[in-house]
């Protein structure tokens, strides 16, 4: 009798060690598929069973949940949705998360371990803390300002402090309301369908995710340099710039807009955007020196994030030098986007130094405890501290006495550039309008802010498309609002 019993125990251990082996088998091994199996609804269900954390503009949200009492319990709400949607993003139960929605997802929806009481408390209990939030760096009043000012017109308008690297605004036009995308109804379905089919692209980030040619504004790269490189020497000595300049090795004549820029010095060529005499200073520069003053500033660097991606902005590094003249204008192959660009005039707004741009000051549990902060941010000189100097003098020239005069902010240190950035076959695209610029208040010890605009604005008058008319009021109503608050 005996024998049986030791026979049947010796079969059930064996038939417990085959479920055990089973079961570490689906619990290790297959787990990821099984989490990764659509019809497994328990991972949607635990992300939508709890509201998700905030995203906050000084210090409040702009994003909120709605309890909706169905299977997927909370959706996402925006305030003011169309404003800040080239930062939020959405968070959809059908289409996923974009920007910072995206970026900081496991803060939001509670599943980033920081979050935790304890360490590995989560992987014990198997549960999960309420969603953090996440604290920008944006200015309320200069985002605003910088919707309010593109007015629906196609475009886009970054601002960062020159100082920290911090993003005080960033804005895309035409845009849309991403509560529209929150759930997985049939409205979600017809919202993505109208978005996705739209013409204007009003899902489309122009601030960070499009590149354009930045035209004149990219003058600013090409006096820095030219004065780094000692080709120019003297603001006020006549350059030898031929009218009109005819492109190395080619029989196109280049020319510009306006009279007077015959060997004209650089503090008159930059106030009055004279094509021939930069495209002419970029070849006397010569491409390895153009090249590394570009990427300085931050050209053909594929690494940007704030924390979400940013589009490469590129100078070409392999051109014939007639090549090298257009793209010392901001033509040809050279593209930025207007980040990029903001980035530039706060380098030269921060005495040459380049500080990698930002959007995130901290994220917090939801009680407000500070998990991380965005700490300290890597520098690198995009120019020498002389060269910014004088570069600021010339930017002030522009506003004072040049093409930038609508920039002007009274009892205010303003400098700026103009930019019209030709484009399509044959230069028939509507021209962009590009305004780069930084402001100083009366009582600042340096540059507060640095604006960048582009409008590509199709329903102008060709002739009416410049920087100064189209883009530099809406740069002065963005350092207005930084230096008022």
């Amino acid at each position: 009798m005996s024998r049986h019993i030791r026979h049947a125990a010796a079969f059930c251990a064996l038939l417990l060690l085959a479920l055990l082996a089973n079961a570490l088998r689906v619990q290790v091994v297959q787990s990821a598929a099984y989490d990764d199996n659509p019809a497994n609804r328990r991972g949607p269900i635990a992300r939508y069973g709890q509201p998700r954390g905030d995203i906050l503009v000084a210090g409040t949200p702009v994003t909120g949940s709605r309890d909706t009492g169905e299977q997927l319990r909370y959706e996402r709400t925006y305030r003011d949705g169309p404003l800040y949607a080239p930062v939020t993003g959405f968070a959809s139960q059908q289409y996923g998360t974009t920007f910072l929605e995206h970026a900081e997802d496991g803060v939001l929806s509670g599943v980033d371990p920081m979050l935790s009481p304890f360490p590995l408390w989560n992987d014990v209990t198997r549960g999960r803390p309420p969603g953090g939030n996440v604290v920008t760096t944006l200015d309320r009043r200069a985002q605003q300002a910088a919707y309010e000012g593109l007015d629906g017109r196609k475009g886009a308008v970054a601002a960062v402090d020159p100082a920290t690297g911090r993003v005080l605004a960033l804005v895309s036009s035409p845009s849309y309301d991403p509560s529209e995308l929150s759930g997985n109804d049939a409205g979600a379905e017809r919202a993505w369908a109208r978005l996705n089919g739209d013409p204007d692209k009003p899902m489309l980030n122009r601030a960070v995710r499009q590149t354009y040619p930045p035209g004149s504004t990219f003058k600013v790269v090409t006096a820095a340099a030219a004065l780094d490189a000692g080709v120019v020497t003297d603001l006020d000595e006549a350059t030898d710039s031929p009218v009109p300049y005819r492109l190395p090795g080619t029989t196109t004549s280049l020319t510009n807009e306006g009279d007077g820029c015959e060997d004209a010095p650089l503090r008159e060529a930059f106030m009055w955007s004279c094509n021939t005499v930069f495209a002419k200073l970029g070849v006397d520069v010569g491409l390895a020196r153009m090249s590394r003053t570009a990427q300085a500033f931050g050209f053909n660097d594929a690494a940007v994030r704030i924390p979400f991606s940013a589009a490469t902005s590129t100078f070409d590094t392999s051109l014939d030098k007639a090549q090298l003249a257009l793209s010392s204008i901001g033509q040809y192959n050279t593209r930025a986007t207007p980040l990029q660009m903001a980035m530039v005039a706060a380098a030269v707004a921060g005495g040459g130094q380049v500080r990698e741009p930002y959007l995130v000051e901290r994220t917090t549990r939801r009680g407000g405890a500070t998990v991380a902060t965005a700490g300290p941010r890597p520098v690198r000189q995009a120019m020498y501290p002389a060269t910014a100097v004088r570069l600021r003098e010339l930017m002030e020239d522009v506003v004072r006495e040049g093409t930038g005069k609508n920039a002007a902010i009274p009892g205010a240190r303003v400098g700026g550039k103009t930019g019209t950035a030709q484009h399509g076959i044959g230069n028939a695209g509507i021209p962009y309008a590009w305004f780069v610029s930084w402001a100083q208040g009366e009582r600042d010890m340096e540059p507060r802010v640095a604006v960048a605009v582009v409008v590509e604005d199709g329903s102008a008058d060709r002739g009416e498309i410049t920087g100064g008319g189209m883009a530099a009021p809406i740069a002065r109503a963005v350092m207005e609002a930084v230096l008022g608050s």
